[in-house]
C-alpha cells in the first residue's frame, strides 16, 4: 500500500515537472470578454484587470508560459478560438454538454449562482409566473441564463438579448427592460452597487450549467489542457488562488 502510494505522488510530481518543463518559452493568447466586473474589464489606460484576468495570469507565471491577453466580443469567442485567433478562452465559460461538443475544457475553476435584478420599485418575483408575464428580461446573448430564460420563461417573458453586460445594465437603468438574469456577482458588481436596484427571489444553478466554469481549448490541444489544469492545481495548492479570490469576493468560489 505505501509503495503504490509513494509511486503514485512520485508520478503525479514527475507529471507537474515535464508539464512545466514542455511549457516554457511558450507563447500563448488568451481570449476574454469585456467587460464583465469582477471577472474582466479593460481600466482607462487599456490594461486588463479583474480575477480571471489576475488568476490567468498567476497559472501562466506557475508555468512558466508567455502569456497575452486577446478581448474578444463572446458571441464570437468559440469561432475565434477554432479558427486560432487565440488559443485559450479564460472567460468564465461556463462547461455545458453542448460547448464541450466544440471545445475541450480545462477542470473548473470557479462556480457561482445567477441572480435576478430589478428596480427597487418592481413587483416581479421569479416565483410567481403571473408577475413575470409580459416583462421584458434582459440577458447577455449565448450564455447559460439566456438559455435558461429562454427555455424555462420564453413562453411567459420576453427575451432580450444583449452583446454584453454593461448593455443590459443601461437598458435597465433606461427603463427598457425590466429585469435581468446574470452571474450573481455580475449583477452585484454593475447593478446593486449603484443604487436604485435590488436582486429578487433566491440566487439559484441553471439546469443547464454543468460544474462550473472552465477554460476552453481546441479539441486537439490537450497538452495545453493538460498545463492550464496543471497550473491550476498549483495556484489552489500555494494559495495565491485565495489571494485572488479574497481581492474580488467577499465568499468562496473556487471548486
Amino acid at each position: 500500500m505505501m509503495k503504490t502510494l509513494i509511486k503514485t505522488v512520485a508520478g503525479t510530481v514527475a507529471l507537474g515537472l515535464a508539464l512545466t518543463a514542455g511549457a516554457q518559452e511558450r507563447n500563448v493568447r488568451l481570449a476574454v470578454d469585456v467587460p464583465y466586473e469582477p471577472f474582466a474589464w479593460q481600466q482607462p489606460d487599456g490594461e486588463l484587470a479583474g480575477f480571471e484576468i489576475e488568476l490567468g495570469n498567476a497559472v501562466c507565471a506557475e508555468m512558466n508560459l508567455n502569456c497575452s491577453w486577446v478581448v474578444q466580443a463572446w458571441d464570437g469567442i468559440i469561432p475565434g478560438l477554432l479558427s486560432r485567433r487565440y488559443d485559450v478562452i479564460f472567460s468564465s465559460m461556463s462547461i455545458t454538454e453542448e460547448r464541450a461538443r466544440s471545445v475541450l475544457f480545462s477542470e473548473p475553476y470557479y462556480t457561482t449562482p445567477s441572480g435576478w435584478f430589478t428596480p427597487e420599485d418592481s413587483s416581479i418575483n421569479p416565483d410567481n409566473r403571473a408577475t413575470l408575464e409580459g416583462q421584458r428580461v434582459g440577458v447577455q446573448r449565448g450564455t447559460i441564463q439566456d438559455d435558461y430564460v429562454t427555455q424555462e420563461l420564453g413562453d411567459v417573458v420576453q427575451v432580450r438579448r444583449y452583446a454584453t453586460a454593461d448593455d443590459i445594465v443601461a437598458d435597465l437603468r433606461g427603463g427598457r427592460i425590466d429585469a435581468i438574469v446574470l452571474d450573481f456577482p455580475v449583477g452585484e458588481e454593475t447593478i446593486l452597487s449603484l443604487g436604485g436596484f435590488k436582486t429578487v427571489g433566491e440566487t439559484f444553478v441553471p439546469p443547464i450549467a454543468g460544474p462550473g466554469v472552465g477554460a476552453a481549448f481546441r479539441r486537439n490541444d490537450t497538452e495545453l489542457s493538460e498545463i492550464f489544469n496543471e497550473g491550476l492545481r498549483r495556484v489552489k495548492e500555494n494559495g495565491t488562488y485565495k489571494t485572488i479570490m479574497d481581492k474580488f469576493f467577499a465568499y468562496n468560489v473556487m471548486i
